[in-house]
């Protein structure tokens, strides 16, 4: 895997990212005034929902499950002291389908825990957090 990284002409704030196959993506200093775009720590939360969104999804199709829809609320919060990591991610998962409720809190389990990438990269430095609403009602575990 590979990323290209240019800064934008005529700003020392924005960027563009390219994969090897030209995807881009755009990312600023987010102590810039207007940013035009995500921050590099904006991004890193986007990486764990769409990561955990995609094996969500995938799980649930494995099973012949319904998704109506999906989406995720991500808040991360961040030490107040340079180096301004995040200390703890929340995410809520929120699914919308026929699914049971056991099989929706299951597959956010084995993504988080087992097969999101990027969440379990994360997870030896920073406190990930999950709930699972489903058509609207939180699950409790």
């Amino acid at each position: 895997m590979q990323i290209k990284l240019q800064k934008k002409q005529n700003s020392d704030f924005e960027y563009v990212a390219e994969n090897h196959l030209g995807h881009q993506v755009e990312l600023c200093n987010s102590s810039m005034e207007n940013p035009s775009s995500a921050s590099p720590m904006e991004l890193v939360l986007m990486a764990i929902s769409g990561c955990s969104s995609i094996d969500i999804v995938h799980i649930l199709k494995k099973q012949n499950l319904v998704i109506e829809d999906l989406q995720v609320e991500t808040l991360g919060t961040r030490k107040e002291t340079e180096p301004k990591v995040f200390t703890v991610i929340d995410l809520l998962v929120k699914l919308k389908g026929e699914i049971p409720a056991k099989k929706a809190l299951r597959a956010a389990q084995l993504s988080f825990e087992k097969y999101c990438s990027v969440s379990k990269m994360l997870d030896q430095t920073v406190e990930i957090k999950y709930q699972v609403e489903l058509n609207g009602n939180l699950i409790e575990v």
